[in-house]
């Protein structure tokens, strides 16, 4: 049963992708599909997929996949990925691509790398 705490997420029309409960990640259909622990996050199976360090986000062999500055999130080549405002995540292009519902800074950018 999901908590009264999860935090839920939506896709650009609005339509519910998801939800984050503690530390965990699931889909629409409530089947887990990742979490963080540290600055770790790992999938269902409990592979690591990458880690946040401060500012860079790595992949799980150790290569930089994007970095955070702000509010705006790049690729590893410096290309604008999205950004964050408030509840709601927008891609490169300025285009709204999803809200999340009270969730933490670090859990709406674990979803954008790791789950979108």
């Amino acid at each position: 049963m999901p908590s009264a705490f999860a935090q839920r997420l939506y896709d650009g029309s609005g339509r519910q992708i998801g939800r984050v409960d503690a530390e965990r990640f699931y889909n629409a259909s409530g089947q887990q599909i990742g979490r963080i622990d540290g600055e770790r996050v790992y999938d269902a199976s409990g592979r690591q997929l990458g880690r946040i360090d401060g500012t860079r986000v790595y992949s799980a062999s150790g290569s930089q996949m994007g970095r955070i500055d702000g509010d705006r999130l790049y690729s590893a080549s410096g290309s604008a990925m999205g950004r964050i405002d408030g509840d709601r995540l927008y891609d490169g292009s300025g285009r709204q691509i999803g809200r999340a519902d009270g969730l933490r800074r670090m859990q709406m950018i674990v979803f954008f790398y790791f789950f979108m």
